[in-house]
């Protein structure tokens, strides 16, 4: 998965092409795929740029999503290559928003929806979720590829 750079930083861009599974009956993209394509993408920035993560998540670390959304602003249909370029809105101590992107890059490239992620680090003791500060190789690889939105 690439890091790109723009006029507002950097970006981690995950592409993606449609099958007929992800469509409905009307031919489409069905709308919770482009929520199943955020996790997706997040999944394979901390597979590639933090791979020590899933082992902390082994160890009780979780990343919960409190709230996600998607804009759509044009139909995606099977055969399309979307790219999902996820930047990083903010972080607070345990919580972070990511901002995505959709791009249809067949035709040329041509904004598709957009959306966003809020997600807390907490730690499993006990039965109970506490507050967690971000793992430092994630927040790292976030500084280090300029993903947060405007650095």
């Amino acid at each position: 998965m690439p890091v790109r750079q723009d006029s507002r930083g950097g970006y981690l861009e995950y592409r993606h092409i449609v099958s007929f599974e992800e469509t409905n009956v009307v031919g489409n993209v069905y709308y919770a795929n482009y929520v199943l394509w955020q996790g997706r993408c997040r999944e394979m920035f901390l597979a590639e740029y933090a791979p020590d993560v899933a082992e902390k998540i082994q160890g009780g670390l979780a990343l919960i999503t409190l709230n996600v959304s998607c804009d759509y602003h044009h139909s995606l249909y099977a055969f399309d290559e979307v790219a999902l370029r996820m930047r990083v809105g903010w972080v607070r101590h345990n919580r972070m928003a990511l901002d995505f992107e959709y791009v249809r890059l067949n035709g040329g490239p041509e904004r598709v929806a957009s959306g966003r992620q809020e997600t807390a680090c907490m730690t499993i003791v006990a039965d109970q979720m506490d507050p967690s500060p971000w793992p430092d190789s994630m927040l790292a690889a976030m500084e280090q590829h300029a993903l947060l939105e405007g650095s």
